[in-house]
C-alpha cells in the first residue's frame, strides 16, 4: 500500500480544455495551449491539475460521453503531447489527474456498437438492457429508457440518449475499468476525479421510481447501490498499488454516506465532492432558483467541516465545469472585485484540499446570451424546453442566465486582444463581453486583483500549519450578511471574518476573543482596516478580513 496522503496539504486547478488556451490556431482548446499556460498554473501557488475530460468523445456532454478511454481527443492533441504536458508538470511540482466517467459511455463507444447487435454478442451485457422499461426519468433528457431498434430493446441512460450506462454487475465491465486506470497510472497520472462513482451499482429488478419525484424518481435505485463497496474496492485495490489517490462525485450524496467512501474498512475514496452549498441559491438544474441564502451555505460548509474533522478530508470548491460562475450567484457583479476577493477567502481557508476552476481566479462572471439556440449544453435545452413553459421567454432566459453550465464554459480570458487572447481564430463558444475588463494580463499588473489575492491566500494557507492542518469552528451562524469562522492548531488561531452584505454592515467579536488583539493579515480591500479590542468594526461591502491571534 502506498502513502497517498501527499493530497491533503495541496490545492489544485482544474481544466475544462475545450475553453482553457487553443494552442494549434483552430478555435479550441487543447493540450498545446496548455503546455503554454504550466508556468502561470504553477504561479498561483496550486500543486496540481485536474484534467476534465481530454478523452475521444462525439460530445454530446462534452467529454462525458467516452468513445475511447485510452486515447486523446484528436481536438486537444494526441498522447505524445499529453506525455509532454505531464512530463512538464510533474517538472514544475505538479500532480495530474485525470476525469474517470465509468457510469456511461458514448454509444459511439466500441462496446455500445457491439453490444446494440443482439444478445449473443460478447458485449451483450456490458451496458443495461430491458425488453420494457421502467418509469425512471433522466436527469439530462426524458425518460432514462430509449429504444434501439437494431437490439429491438430498450438501453438505460441516467443522462443523455448519447450515455448509455454500462453494466457494472458484469465482472468484464470491472475488469475494463481496472484496464483503464493501469493504462493512464503506468503513464505516470497521480490520481483520478471519477465523475458521479456512487451511481455505478443499481439495485437488481430496477424497481420503478416514486412518481411524485419528477427528474430523480429512480435516483432511490442507483444512488450508492447494492454493490457500491464491493466495485469500489476493487478499484481501489488497483489504485492502492500506485502512488496516487481518488477523489469522487457524489450527486446528493450525504454526510453519512459519504463516510461510507472515505472511512473504515468500505473505504474506496480519499476524498468526495459534495453539493449542498453548492445549493445554497437552490440551483441544481435550470427549473430550480431562489435566492440566496448565506445562512444555508454556511450551514453547508459547517456541517461538512465538523462531521469530517478527524475522520475524512474534505475537497472544496466554489466553481467547476458543472456550476455557473460563483460571483454572479453568492457574489456581485456590481462589486465584482470585493465578492470575488471575499469568496474566495471563504472557502480557500477551510480544512480540506481546495480546487479552483480556470476563470474563478479572475473572476469571470456569466455570460448572458439572448436566445437559447446559442447555447450547447444539454441540459440547458432540456430545461428551457421543458420546465415553466407558461412563462415568458423572458422569464425563460433569465432562469438560463443564471444557471447554465455554459458559463462556465466560456473560453478563458487572457488578455484584452481579439478572442480574450484564447485564440486567434474564432472560438468554439462565445466570449464574454467583458473580457476587455476582465482578463489575466490586466489582473497581473494590478495588485489587488482578484488574480493576486487568489495567490496571498494560497500562499498564506502553505505556509501555515493552522490552516492547513486546525480544527474548524463557525461563530454567528444565524447572521445573514457575515460569515465568520476560527481555524485553531496548538497555539495560534486564525479568524476568518467574510461579509456578503452589498451594504456595511457591523461585526463583533466572539466572546472568546474580548481583550486579545489579533494581527490582520489580510484584506481584501487596498488598504486594510483597524483592528481594536472592543470588536471588529464596520465591515464595507463584501469585505473579507483574516486575522492571527497568538495565545
Amino acid at each position: 500500500m502506498k502513502n497517498n496522503d501527499w493530497y491533503r496539504g495541496m490545492s489544485f486547478y482544474q481544466i475544462w480544455i475545450r475553453s482553457f488556451k487553443d494552442g494549434n490556431g483552430d478555435g479550441i482548446g487543447d493540450l498545446y495551449g496548455v503546455y503554454e499556460k504550466l508556468e502561470y498554473i504553477k504561479s498561483l501557488g496550486v500543486d496540481g491539475i485536474w484534467f476534465s475530460p481530454i478523452y475521444p468523445s462525439p460530445n454530446a456532454d462534452f467529454g462525458y460521453d467516452i468513445s475511447d478511454y485510452k486515447n486523446i481527443h484528436p481536438d486537444y492533441g494526441d498522447l505524445a503531447q499529453f506525455q509532454k504536458v505531464l512530463r512538464k508538470a510533474h517538472e514544475l511540482g505538479l500532480k495530474v489527474i485525470m476525469d474517470l466517467v465509468v457510469n456511461h459511455t458514448s454509444d459511439e463507444h466500441p462496446w455500445f456498437i457491439e453490444s446494440r447487435k443482439g444478445k449473443d454478442n460478447p458485449y451483450s451485457d456490458y451496458y443495461i438492457w430491458r425488453d420494457k422499461p421502467n418509469n425512471w426519468k433522466s436527469l439530462f433528457e426524458g425518460e432514462a429508457w430509449e429504444y434501439d431498434e437494431s437490439r429491438g430493446q430498450y438501453y438505460l441512460h441516467i443522462f443523455a440518449k448519447k450515455q448509455p450506462d454500462l453494466n457494472m454487475d458484469n465482472p468484464k465491465v470491472r475488469e475494463e475499468v481496472k484496464s483503464i486506470l493501469r493504462f493512464w497510472l503506468d503513464m505516470g497520472v497521480d490520481g483520478f476525479r471519477e465523475d458521479v462513482i456512487n451511481f455505478i451499482s443499481k439495485v437488481e429488478g430496477l424497481p420503478d421510481g416514486l412518481p411524485f419525484l419528477p427528474a430523480v424518481n429512480g435516483m432511490p435505485y442507483y444512488k450508492d447501490g447494492p454493490h457500491i463497496h464491493e466495485y469500489m474496492a476493487e478499484f481501489r485495490e488497483v489504485c492502492s498499488e500506485y502512488d496516487c489517490f481518488q477523489l469522487g462525485e457524489g450527486p446528493m450524496t450525504t454526510v453519512k454516506s459519504a463516510l461510507q467512501y472515505m472511512t473504515g474498512d468500505t473505504k474506496s475514496l480519499d476524498m468526495m465532492f459534495s453539493f449542498d452549498h453548492m445549493m445554497a441559491d437552490c440551483v441544481y438544474t435550470e427549473y430550480v432558483h431562489r435566492s440566496f441564502s448565506l445562512v444555508k451555505l454556511k450551514k453547508a460548509f459547517t456541517k461538512w467541516q465538523n462531521a469530517l474533522n478527524g475522520r475524512a478530508w474534505n475537497a472544496l470548491y466554489l466553481e467547476n465545469h458543472d456550476h455557473p460562475r460563483v460571483i454572479s450567484r453568492y457574489g456581485s457583479e456590481k462589486y465584482w472585485r470585493e465578492s470575488g476577493t471575499m469568496l474566495a477567502a471563504s472557502y480557500l481557508f477551510q480544512q480540506g484540499t481546495p480546487f479552483l476552476y480556470q476563470g474563478q481566479e479572475i473572476g469571470m462572471t456569466n455570460i448572458r446570451l439572448k436566445h437559447i439556440d446559442q447555447y450547447v449544453d444539454i441540459s440547458s435545452h432540456t430545461n428551457f424546453h421543458t420546465y415553466h413553459l407558461k412563462d415568458s421567454i423572458e422569464k425563460r432566459m433569465a432562469r438560463i442566465h443564471h444557471s447554465s453550465r455554459d458559463s462556465a464554459r466560456t473560453p478563458m480570458q487572457w488578455d484584452a486582444t481579439k478572442n480574450a487572447g484564447f485564440s486567434e481564430e474564432k472560438p468554439w463558444f462565445y466570449v464574454n463581453p467583458n473580457y476587455k475588463r476582465i482578463n489575466v494580463e490586466a489582473e497581473e499588473a494590478d495588485a489587488d486583483s482578484i488574480l493576486n489575492f487568489y495567490r496571498k491566500c494560497l500562499a498564506l494557507r502553505k505556509k501555515s500549519k493552522t490552516l492547513l492542518w486546525g480544527t474548524y469552528k463557525e461563530y454567528f451562524p444565524s447572521n445573514e450578511h457575515i460569515y465568520m469562522y476560527e481555524r485553531a492548531y496548538q497555539n495560534i488561531r486564525y479568524v476568518i471574518i467574510c461579509s456578503f452584505a452589498s451594504h456595511p454592515v457591523r461585526v463583533m467579536k466572539p466572546k472568546e476573543y474580548y481583550g486579545r488583539k489579533g494581527k490582520l493579515v489580510l484584506c481584501n480591500y487596498p488598504k486594510d482596516a483597524a483592528c481594536d479590542d472592543r470588536g471588529y468594526g464596520w465591515f464595507r461591502p463584501y469585505e473579507a478580513r483574516v486575522y492571527r491571534f497568538d495565545l
